[in-house]
């Protein structure tokens, strides 16, 4: 018989419907039963991409036995990370003070209340890796429960307390300084690793925010070392296999310094912020690899996880096809590779790709992940061809591979679209529309979009976590911020007033629902009044655990939700004139940014938003009739001129009663159109007429020359 998660929106619930677990959701009805019963909650947090969650179900939550032990001793309640972020980041954070570490699954004991007193993550059936086994974990928790149920109260109290006053803290009231970003730069840069590219050893993740933050350095100081510590990451991520060298995209992580062998989901936001990286290293290099690797993206987001009947982008693609295999449908033994490709082919493929020798996956040796071991000038030295010839077969072979590939059962892709991250890679494709002007991408940028806006956007109430959940999770900041800069970006694309209309509300219900008390905003809507779970929807008699406040400020692994928030100010009031924006924004990084710096690659998009309040990027403002070739062309012109941050307004007089921007002087209100203007912070550049002024104008104006 199914159990409770049968009927389950997430299907990472629903996978676990058939398992003799007595699982309940995430419900006021389990704990109730808890404290109706006085049972410890046994919460485990997942995702349906991840591999050792999958393990565990396996292994332990499919084993009659260990659900027995379960379903005796406590109330089971699972939790669709990617669903409910709100519920995994506050006990991740709590059983990382407990253990030092989190991830998924997370495995965390609670009282009924909803306070931890013992976590971990994975754990294996029986002792083995070091790692206790989850038959003696259980009996000893629940033993411990039933034994000292006090002692576990009293730990789980203090734990919650220290948690609550680490919410709570107030940060610096330091004056905002410029001097935190070149220390924050500097802590970067010592954590480089030259030979590898990245930060830091295995495993290795990417640090979108902090490639964002040196391509701006670079651009306003060109210091050779902050362009080759993003050239060089960039360079090693795209030949590595963590980048799928046949289908495009990026898989979550690598496990080894090296970027060779990934954890092969492939999850939207990390291939957004990436895409993002990409697109703007090509514009600041030139290089043709970088916009191939970003095409390559494009084309994986558009082929699998784009929504072609609805619009939009789905969440997820596991790694895993089945439970038996780890990331069996992305890798190739040679005899595998050999049946597909024609002996020349083959030839090239396996120096490039260096299929031969034992495999590096640890499950089948016989296996091998795809990464560029060698150049096509290097293979064609060792088989005597030219270059370009060994580059025809590559790619030949390439297109082979993946053709077989496709005949493989793929691994399950998860549809839900969440209007967070439909944000995040709805403003990478713009970003990357404008950067290599393609049309096409905008189109399924603004059509993602639309969809986003018409079924998760409540006015008044902001936007649903969810598009396919009407009565889902709501009043989420991330959901808010980045669909919020989604929408700034389309207004730049078209100049349709719509877009910005419905930012500034965004943004107002922001404002006015999630702002703590000293400046910085909350994850969730009306946090300081709810005193509980702060999301709508949801009852004021809630677990304790949800009452754990938290502001986010850390690139965790997404752009921290203040520090989009004040980048969305800032170019808010850029875009308005009205000061009230940049208000706000400084006031976010004034309550934020000076704990922050010592964070480092973890607060670096916080620090780039403080770079660009400090600092604030051009307004280019084209003016004339929309529709107009002439100001098409100056608008195009502006829209690929790549200068960090600019921020484009397309002004149709006819269209806003004449009214200009207030950044272009008055006396141009009766000037000759089509016109594009200039402005820094302080003063404008004479109005620009032509495409090439324009650009030239952009390149230049503003900057401080570079002894």
């Amino acid at each position: 018989m199914p159990n409770r998660l049968a009927g389950a929106a997430s299907s990472y619930l629903r996978s676990a419907a058939h398992q003799p677990v007595e699982w309940y959701p995430w419900s006021d009805e389990a704990f109730a039963r808890a404290k109706a019963e006085d049972k410890p909650i046994l919460l485990d947090i997942g995702a349906v991409w991840c591999h050792w969650c999958h393990v565990i179900d396996r292994e332990s939550y499919e084993n009659p036995e260990i659900a027995g032990i379960i379903n005796a001793h406590f109330v089971p309640v699972k939790v669709d990370r990617d669903e409910r972020p709100d519920i995994d980041v506050r006990y991740q954070h709590a059983v990382s003070a407990i253990t030092g570490q989190g991830g998924w699954p997370l495995t965390a004991v609670l009282t009924p209340e909803g306070k931890v007193f013992f976590g971990g993550t994975y754990f294996p059936p029986d002792n083995a890796m070091g790692r206790p086994g989850f038959r003696q974990v259980l009996r000893a928790v629940a033993e411990f429960y039933r034994s000292k149920r006090d002692q576990a109260h009293a730990y789980a109290d203090e734990l919650f307390q220290a948690l609550h006053r680490l919410g709570t803290a107030r940060a610096s009231d330091d004056a905002l300084d410029p001097r935190l970003i070149a220390e924050a730069a500097a802590g970067i840069e010592r954590q480089f690793d030259l030979q590898n590219g990245g930060f830091g050893g295995a495993p290795k993740f990417p640090h979108a925010g902090a490639l964002e933050l040196l391509l701006r350095r670079y651009d306003r100081t060109r210091d050779p070392q902050a362009l080759l510590i993003v050239t060089r990451t960039l360079e090693k991520m795209g030949r590595g296999g963590v980048y799928d060298q046949l289908g495009g995209g990026f898989h979550r992580y690598s496990v080894d310094a090296s970027w060779i062998v990934p954890h092969f989901e492939k999850m939207i936001y990390d291939n957004s912020e990436l895409l993002r990286n990409y697109v703007h290293a090509y514009q600041a290099t030139g290089s043709g690899f970088f916009r191939e690797v970003a095409e390559g993206i494009l084309s994986y987001a558009m082929g699998t996880l784009s929504d072609g009947a609805e619009g939009g982008f789905f969440a997820s693609q596991d790694a895993d096809q089945s439970l038996e295999d780890d990331g069996d449908y992305y890798t190739w033994t040679p005899e595998e590779a050999a049946g597909v490709l024609a002996p020349e082919e083959l030839a090239v493929v396996s120096r490039t790709y260096r299929l031969d020798g034992p495999g590096e996956m640890h499950h089948d040796p016989r296996r091998h992940v795809l990464f560029v071991d060698k150049d096509a000038d290097v293979v064609g030295a060792l088989l005597e061809r030219p270059a370009a010839e060994v580059r025809d077969l590559l790619a030949r072979g390439k297109q082979r591979l993946l053709a077989a590939r496709g005949t493989r059962p793929a691994p399950q892709v998860d549809r839900t679209v969440y209007a967070g991250w439909n944000g995040m890679m709805i403003s990478a494709f713009l970003e990357a529309a404008r950067g290599f002007d393609r049309p096409d991408v905008r189109e399924v940028a603004l059509r993602a979009l639309d969809r986003v806006v018409r079924d998760a956007y409540r006015p008044g109430g902001g936007f649903r976590h969810a598009a396919s959940a009407p009565d889902g999770v709501s009043g989420l900041l991330d959901d808010q911020v980045h669909m919020a800069r989604a929408l700034l970006d389309a207004f730049e694309h078209t100049g349709a007033p719509r877009y910005l209309s419905l930012a500034e509300e965004a943004m107002a219900y922001v404002l006015r629902e999630f702002p703590a008390p000293w400046g910085a905003l909350y994850d969730t809507a009306q946090q300081a009044a709810a005193g509980a779970s702060g999301v709508s929807g949801v009852s004021r008699d809630v677990p304790a655990g949800l009452g754990l406040p938290y502001v986010p400020v850390q690139d965790s692994p997404t752009p921290a939700g203040n520090a989009v928030a004040a980048l969305v100010l800032d170019r808010l009031a850029i875009l308005t004139g009205e000061g009230r924006y940049r208000d706000a924004a400084g006031q976010v990084l004034r309550a934020c940014a000076p704990g922050s710096a010592a964070h480092g690659l973890f607060a670096a998009s916080l620090l780039l938003a403080l770079d660009l309040h400090l600092d604030p990027p051009l307004h280019v403002v084209v003016v004339g009739p929309r529709r107009d070739p002439a100001v098409e062309a100056l608008h195009r012109a502006a829209m690929t001129t790549y200068r960090p941050g600019a921020v484009v307004h397309l002004h149709d007089p006819s269209a806003s009663a004449g009214r200009l921007p207030s950044v272009i002087p008055p006396a141009a209100a009766g000037g000759p159109v089509p016109r594009a203007y200039v402005c820094s912070a302080t003063e404008c550049a004479p109005p620009a007429a032509s495409p090439e002024e324009l650009r030239e104008t952009m390149l230049t104006f503003g900057r401080v020359p570079v002894a």
